[in-house]
């Protein structure tokens, strides 16, 4: 079961997820998990306009957003995927993102983050100071109420509201892909 991205030319966001859960395979929408808050983070970050649930996700792009993952195969956790399920995924998500050309990449959880870039990438939420095809890049607490590190809604909104404020210095400063890289300054202070 393949789970289609929701893309768009230029999106102001790219978010990168893990990989679909079965539910949202079944369904065909991503975060279709009971319960997941991710459209609802989105929305009390003003990231979009109006409450959205996961059958809105293929409106994502209207509001300049686009969503896919690293991983394509869905599975019941993420513990399931396998390295060639991640390299084939840092591939295509390497493709798509030179393709799309996003303003920046947010990803959605340590775990797509660190599967993209490998040991090297930094611990923790917040900006980046990695670029892919010149996008800048940020990382969002994974929205999944098994996230320990942020159990309650407010504790991940938090992260949220900062990659809106850090998307529009962002888009301010002219860093879209080509562009110098975001300045220390600018990026929210860590946890």
């Amino acid at each position: 079961m393949r789970l289609p991205a929701r893309l768009c030319s230029r999106p102001r966001i790219l978010f990168v997820g893990i990989n679909p859960s079965l539910t949202s395979a079944r369904v065909g929408h991503h975060f279709a998990g009971p319960g997941n808050p991710f459209y609802r983070l989105l929305h009390a970050a003003a990231f979009v306009p109006e409450p959205l649930t996961f059958v809105d996700d293929i409106r994502l792009p209207q509001f300049g957003l686009a969503l896919t993952n690293i991983a394509a195969r869905a599975t019941r956790e993420a513990a399931e995927l396998t390295s060639a399920d991640y390299a084939r995924g840092r591939n295509r998500l390497a493709r798509t993102i030179a393709t799309i050309r996003p303003a920046a990449v947010a990803f959605v959880g340590g775990t797509a983050y660190r599967q993209f870039f490998g040991p090297s990438a930094s611990g923790g939420v917040g900006a980046k100071p990695e670029r892919i095809a010149g996008a800048p890049v940020y990382v969002v607490p994974n929205p999944s109420g098994r996230n320990a590190a942020y159990p309650g809604f407010n504790d991940k909104l938090v992260w949220y509201r900062r990659l809106t404020r850090w998307a529009d210095l962002v888009e301010t400063a002219g860093l879209r892909p080509g562009g110098p890289a975001a300045p220390r300054s600018a990026r929210p202070a860590s946890r």
